[in-house]
């Protein structure tokens, strides 16, 4: 299943500067950690529910036996997920206002009688009579004109997923990769865009693979998945239920259809299966592949299905493209022909394609994020990145459609509105030598508003002057949120992130 490869402490990319800079090593240097304050230990891993209620400490020990031994396969491991504290801080973790799955019911109307919904489904995980439900699928729109389907579970079902990803996240964050980023705790999007930066600015690469699988979410197949799971856990329950989660099949049009493979993007429980599957069909191969056959540096930043690899050696970059794609065909996925791409890039392609008459070095988009070869004010290599031309174009024609549905709402409920809309759009784009994008951003924003207010009426009296002095009162002006790349890793290097 694993080709023979065991998991290991070294890493491809780390998430931190190399130690071999010698302006970075301070960066990456961990300092040695304090001890709790007398009095403090009792509350240090807990996890705060409705009340401030504390759960006890079973997953610290689940971890530290994860931890000492790797090819440990847990056996009992159902009865942490059935524990009544755990499903009510699963359910108080929900989103609220999420779409109802198949039974209709929402949060609201489950919380109404929590304690003993909450009872009778632990009672019903203990002796084996909880039935999974169909999931409801719905359809999302993206950004090339297609729709995405996601399912959407019932709500016991999205408790019961998110207890089962708490307590097995407490032996998979021990074995996952450090380059691997998707939905883990603690990690985000930008986490992954850091350590790519940080990556290509650090090390050796001349080449850059931007790698797509197609259909990733509905082409994992779900024999393979349960054997991977079987690698580290053999309570048999929880693999059932993970079964049954996989098989409970797809509510259409009223038309209910069973699933052979597939995970349902909108569980709970998917990310996780997702990142599980992909951790013994690329991590570790990938891994194995830098030691036995590379000789020059090798980066790796994974976010779910979204990859991005660095190269020194064009020749290693195709041979290890060649040699994924027939892995993945053996494990049930593809590549996509059109968007993974491998291109010059690096701190010596500006002059290589000047020298060869190849024009500039070709851009990669990661995370909604166009990265660029650029210079810093005094000359030093960097990667620029800039908002996506085509997220951002998307999510202004979507603002426009919304303005033009609410076009007869007061000025102050629309830029109320718009404000957390330009804050949401700010704390994701506000990174370093991204300014000009917001503000690009912003100021069409204003034009959008402009042009419905004026459509309200043929009278209208909304002048230029008038115009920016609302877009003053309502839409704030654009702001960097984000640190510089190596600024957030060295934080992140000298306290308990799990940035390794």
């Amino acid at each position: 299943m694993t080709d023979g490869y065991r998991e290991s402490d070294s890493l491809i990319v780390s998430g931190k500067p190399s130690n071999k800079a010698g302006d970075r090593k301070r960066a990456t240097e961990r300092v040695e950690r304090r001890r709790l304050a007398k009095g403090n230990s009792s509350r240090r891993n807990r996890g705060q529910t409705q009340g401030w209620i504390t759960l006890p400490h079973e997953l610290d020990r689940v971890r530290q036996a994860a931890q000492r031994r790797r090819d440990e396969r847990f056996t009992a491991l159902w009865h942490h997920i059935y524990d009544i504290r755990r499903l009510r801080k699963a359910f108080f973790s929900l989103k609220r206002r999420k779409a109802a799955g198949v039974d209709e019911q929402t949060w609201e109307e489950y919380g109404r009688n929590l304690e003993e919904n909450l009872k009778g489904l632990s009672e019903r995980l203990r002796r084996g009579a909880y039935r999974a439900r169909p999931v409801r699928r719905a359809y999302i729109p993206k950004r090339d004109g297609s729709q995405r389907p996601i399912g959407i579970p019932v709500l016991e079902d999205k408790i019961v997923q998110k207890a089962t990803v708490e307590v097995l996240n407490a032996i998979y964050e021990v074995d996952f990769r450090g380059f691997s980023y998707g939905f883990r705790p603690g990690r985000s999007q930008h986490h992954a865009l850091d350590a790519v930066a940080e990556a290509i600015e650090g090390r050796k690469v001349n080449w850059v693979l931007d790698v797509d699988i197609r259909g990733f979410f509905d082409a994992i197949g779900h024999e393979w998945l349960v054997r991977f799971v079987g690698h580290r856990i053999k309570d048999r329950r929880v693999v059932r239920h993970i079964k049954k989660w996989l098989s409970a099949g797809i509510l259409e049009d009223g038309q209910w259809r069973q699933t052979d493979e597939g995970t349902p993007q909108g569980g709970s429980v998917s990310p996780l299966l997702a990142n599980i599957y992909l951790h013994y069909v690329f991590d570790l191969w990938a891994d194995s592949w830098r030691k036995r056959k590379a000789r020059g540096d090798i980066i790796v930043v994974r976010y779910a299905d979204d990859m991005i690899l660095g190269f020194q050696y064009r020749h290693e970059a195709e041979g290890f493209l060649k040699e994924m794609e027939e892995r993945f065909l053996k494990f049930n996925l593809e590549l996509h022909s059109e968007k993974t791409r491998l291109i010059e890039f690096g701190r010596f392609a500006v002059e290589r394609r000047r020298e060869r008459g190849a024009g500039k070095p070709e851009t990669f988009t990661f995370l909604g994020f166009t990265h660029i070869c650029g210079r810093s004010r005094k000359g030093k290599f960097m990667v620029l990145r800039k908002t996506d031309s085509d997220r951002m174009r998307g999510k202004l024609q979507e603002i426009k459609n919304i303005l033009r549905e609410r076009m007869h709402w007061s000025i102050p409920e629309v830029g109320r509105w718009l404000k957390a809309v330009l804050t949401g759009h700010y704390h994701y784009y506000g990174v370093p030598w991204n300014g000009r994008m917001l503000s690009r951003f912003r100021w069409i924003v204003i034009t959008l508003w402009c042009r419905t207010l004026r459509r309200r009426s043929q009278k209208h009296r909304i002048t230029w002057k008038r115009m920016y002095t609302i877009a003053e009162q309502w839409l704030p002006k654009p702001f960097i949120c984000h640190p510089y790349p190596l600024q957030r890793l060295c934080v992140n290097t000298r306290s308990r992130s799990p940035v390794h």
